[in-house]
């Protein structure tokens, strides 16, 4: 279970996503989730994974049972959270505190009140009481043997009410043997600049070692941790992709990035810092939730590029557009292939794709035009790479790549006396000098479309078993109303190894899904090596 970091620890990488970051809105993780989670934190090479709270729920005490048994860290060291004790005991009879113990981690994280008004109302003790509450528990779980960080919480709004008495509870917690204070922005109110004035005058006031933990109310988190470092604060709390309470935490993955590469930090071991993206990713897995295309450094989005400006300057040198390398966060940059491409996109995209241009301007120029032409019409290529490369490779080899012709198509959607529908579709189709008939029934019209192309051309293409329709997504266009507006519709597939997704436009939802079913399968048929018809 015990990590021996090749790291040294002037510099703390702590990471609450299975605390701080599992109290947002449509998460609910399991034990297992959990556990799966920590591993891929310490694979990432955080320096401090917070589980839970062992003792105040069955999950957080059977997650900290199974960590020690099931992982054995590499990098991360587990940390259980707690409070202080109660007011009117002792902490070695507190069984809050015992339960910290019982947990086997070798370091905790004690919140405390540092809010006189918080002590007042909330705990309600005094606060001669309240730092006696920080001393004896610090004390006594360091007696223990274990490493103790304190969370101040509300720091910065009792810094505001009562300086004096929020920089007491900072002293108290250091002397008595915390190796971290952690001032906390719980309402996630603060800005930069303030929070960077703070830490330094309770850095220069007390000596303690700091830490800061941001709340994302403002949209600040990211910059509030960045400030507190400029300020002295050498422990970051964050969570992974900024899931937490209410609107967020500070992300874990542009704090991170920052300091490795904005900062020159060495925060992680050597070689985790191109895991980051697909860390990231595996995690919006675990809890469920799709991956933010637009956050910094991993998104798919980071480093994309749309305007025909921008892809002129990236053809000469891509450091023009972009402020790191994406291979240093483990993304990649991208061309996205609009009505706003210029001639560069389209070279550019080509080269990505694989395809060379050979500076031929005639035909990039009629790509241009092309596109444009379709996306006047509906069709959206950024969107949709397949169909892109498609129309790519048709100019390019002087005509589609054909591999059936289509003779007809239709769907049929039937009401019954029950009240429940049958859908069913038939296909007659060319392919390899043969003419096929293919009949199925799907829970809906589109389904019973694929399903009915899948058994047309499955015994001629077995590659296409492999093929799944992983999502589906359905845009009425702006300029017409009601059922008569256009349609347009993105499908993505999946070959098990990879996904793509195409693009279809028409008058009714059923012929724009026909489009982009034919172009996911005829991508899915280049993608498996298949010469065309």
């Amino acid at each position: 279970m015990t990590a021996t970091s090749e790291l040294d620890d002037s510099f703390h990488v702590f990471d609450t996503t299975l605390r701080d970051g599992a109290q947002r809105e449509g998460i609910n993780l399991t034990v297992a989730d959990k556990l799966a989670i920590a591993r891929h934190l310490d694979e990432f090479g955080v320096g401090f994974i917070e589980g839970g709270w062992p003792g105040a729920n069955p999950r957080d005490t059977e997650f900290f049972a199974r960590a020690q048994q099931e992982i054995e860290f590499r990098h991360a060291q587990l940390v259980a959270f707690g409070a202080t004790r109660r007011a009117g005991t002792t902490a070695d009879q507190d069984p809050q505190v015992k339960a910290l113990l019982d947990s086997g981690a070798p370091v905790i994280t004690l919140v405390a009140k540092s809010h006189d008004r918080h002590v007042e109302l909330a705990l309600r003790t005094t606060l001669d009481e309240n730092l006696e509450m920080v001393r004896d528990t610090v004390s006594h779980l360091r007696s223990q043997g274990r490493r103790v960080f304190v969370d101040c919480e509300h720091f910065f709004d009792g810094y505001r009410a009562n300086p004096a008495y929020a920089k007491s509870v900072v002293r108290a917690a250091s002397e008595a043997g915390a190796d971290v204070v952690v001032l906390c922005d719980t309402n996630g109110g603060m800005l930069p600049a303030q929070i960077q004035a703070v830490v330094a005058t309770v850095l220069a006031d007390t000596g303690a070692r700091l830490g800061i933990h941001a709340q994302d109310d403002t949209g600040c988190a990211v910059a509030n941790t960045l400030a507190a470092v400029d300020a002295g604060a050498t422990h970051v709390q964050c969570t992974a992709n900024g899931y937490g309470e209410r609107v967020g935490n500070a992300n874990l993955f542009p704090v991170v990035a920052a300091l490795e590469l904005k900062y020159g930090k060495k925060v992680l071991p050597d070689g985790r810092l191109r895991e980051m993206t697909r860390i990231s990713h595996a995690i919006a897995e675990v809890v469920n939730l799709t991956p933010s295309t637009h956050q910094p450094y991993v998104g798919v989005s980071a480093f994309a590029h749309k305007a025909g400006l921008h892809a002129s300057a990236i053809k000469v040198d891509p450091d023009l557009y972009q402020h790191i390398d994406p291979e240093q966060v483990g993304n990649t940059m991208r061309m996205l292939v609009s009505d706003m491409a210029g001639r560069a996109s389209i070279e550019l995209k080509g080269k990505e794709l694989g395809i060379d241009l050979g500076g031929d301007r005639e035909l990039v120029g009629r790509v241009v035009e092309r596109v444009k032409e379709r996306e006047l019409k509906g069709y959206t290529y950024e969107a949709a790479d397949a169909s892109f490369e498609l129309l790519l490779r048709a100019e390019v080899e002087g005509g589609p790549l054909t591999y059936f012709e289509v003779e007809s198509w239709r769907a049929i959607v039937e009401d019954r006396p029950d009240g429940t529908h049958a859908n069913e579709a038939t296909v007659k189709l060319w392919a390899k000098s043969e003419r096929i008939v293919a009949t199925a029934e799907g829970n809906g019209p589109v389904n019973a479309l694929d399903r009915a192309l899948r058994v047309a051309l499955e015994k001629i293409y077995p590659q296409l078993a492999k093929l799944e329709l992983v999502d589906y997504k359905v845009r009425i266009l702006e300029g017409k109303h009601g059922t008569q507006s256009t349609t347009r519709v993105l499908i993505s597939t999946s070959d098990g190894a990879g996904e793509w997704s195409t693009v279809g436009v028409a008058d009714n939802v059923i012929a724009a899904s026909w489009q982009a079913l034919e172009d996911a399968y005829a991508y899915g048929l280049l993608r498996a090596g298949v010469e065309p018809a």
